[in-house]
């Protein structure tokens, strides 16, 4: 970055700065959610409402099918912001 697009751009820099800790927070974010102990905490306490009955079957069951997909499926990686388009299918 040349000297005049520095001061040029000067003025923007909070916005990037704030753009940038936006992004690192959603990163953990993303990474603490997928961690398998906070997973398996989150079942645990679930299970142990549902034994005091502050949630229903319901609800327990649709959020035991979250938190165990949670952990079935590997976390995406967060490094990369480009997404690939699926290929195309030939008809033959």
């Amino acid at each position: 970055m040349g000297i005049v697009s520095g001061l040029l751009l000067l003025p923007l820099a909070p916005v990037r700065g704030t753009a940038w800790v936006a992004d690192h927070l959603l990163q953990e974010a993303r990474r603490q959610a997928h961690d398998p102990r906070a997973v398996q905490a989150r079942l645990a306490a679930l299970n142990r409402a549902l034994d005091e009955g502050a949630v229903d079957e319901a609800a327990f069951e649709r959020e035991e099918e979250r938190l165990l997909t949670l952990l079935e499926r590997p976390a995406r990686p967060t490094g990369s912001t480009t997404t690939t388009k699926p290929a195309r299918r030939r008809h033959v």
